[in-house]
Order: C-alpha cells, then structure tokens, then sequence
C-alpha cells in the first residue's frame, strides 16, 4: 500500500479535513487527519494494519508484542498485533505518566514494536518507549500509519516504519499565515481530555 492508497482511505471515510486545526503539539494546521473516521471501519482498519505488519515483518523479523500508547495506538496496535500473530498491549497515562498498567507484562526476550495511528511530534511514542524501558522490554521499533513529521519526529532513537508520509504544513501559533489566522481554531484531537 502507498502513500496515495493510504490517504485514499482517509478521503474516502471523510476523515482528511481542511481548516485551522489545533495539533496534539499545540502547533496549528490547514489540514488534519480524523483518523477515528478511518479506524471505525473494521474493514479499512484491517487493510491498513495489514500492510503495516508486512512492513514491519520485512523490516524488524520476529515480532512477539505490538504497544500502542492509548488512545490513538488503541485500534491500530490491536489490528497490526492480528495480522502479525502476536500480542497486544498498551499504554495509558497514569497520573500524567506514560504507563503499562492492567496486569500487561513482557518479558526481556520478547520483541516488541510500538504502534501509534499519527505520529506529528513523536511524543506519544517516546512516552510510550520510556515506560517499556522502565519494565525491561526490548522494543526493537516503532510504527505509525501516517508519518506526518515526514521523517523528522524524533521517536527516541528508534527506526520508525510509516505505511506513509505525509508533509502537511504546520505553524507556531504565534506566527500563523494570514489566511489560517482568518479561520477559527478546533482542536479534534484526543491529548489533553480530562
């Protein structure tokens, strides 16, 4: 699947949106991928995860565990640890705190992949990689639907594997062009919900 296809799906699930949109980084944006709108269609999510776990088989070889920090690696995470066999775990703050909670355990020779749905600023996923460190995992990459940092999120230090890139413009808040400060701000994501 390329880049094309995969935003195909987004266009077609109506979830590739235009406006001035308010990023989980806090910067803003003319575009914004609704990723829910694709995931509520098992079938799409399916042939998404699908691809992305043949990339990730190519790429990383055995892989025992796929984390996806909750919310947005929830579905993705699950959907790529099916078709690639194993198990699936995730993260979810804890006090403000990147955590594997619910009785989720691994084992040090077990290999584990992150997967998150977008990846803008690669907070998530560093989050994510702190708290597996933390219990002694050997994550040996990362993985995300839409890289939307174009390869410049910084992930850690780990390979991330995208099933595409994207370079959407995005802006300090402070420094927005004339026709995006013209528009009024939404913020659809899902970091900072109470």
């Amino acid at each position: 699947m390329d880049r094309d296809e995969v935003l195909g799906e987004f266009k077609r699930a109506g979830a590739l949106l235009e406006g001035h949109f308010i990023l989980s980084s806090g910067r803003r944006s003319p575009v914004f991928l609704q990723k829910a709108l694709v995931f509520s269609h098992p079938d799409v999510s399916e042939r998404l995860c699908s691809a992305l776990a043949a990339r990730l088989k190519a790429e990383f070889g055995r892989i025992d565990a796929v984390v996806g920090p909750a919310v947005g690696g929830l579905i993705p995470g699950y959907e790529t640890a099916r078709a690639l066999g194993c198990r699936s775990l995730y993260t979810e703050r804890e006090g403000g705190v990147m955590t594997l909670r619910r009785g989720f355990t691994l084992a040090p020779d077990e290999r584990v992949v992150i997967v998150e749905d977008i990846v803008t600023t690669g907070v998530s996923m560093r989050e994510t990689l702190t708290a597996l460190q933390g219990v002694g995992a050997q994550v040996v990459g990362a993985a995300c639907i839409v890289d939307r940092s174009n390869g410049r999120a910084d992930v850690g230090g780990l390979t991330l594997v995208p099933l595409a890139s994207v370079d959407f413009p995005d802006y300090d808040p402070a420094n927005l062009p004339p026709e995006l400060a013209r528009l009024p701000a939404v913020k659809p994501g899902s970091r900072g919900l109470a």
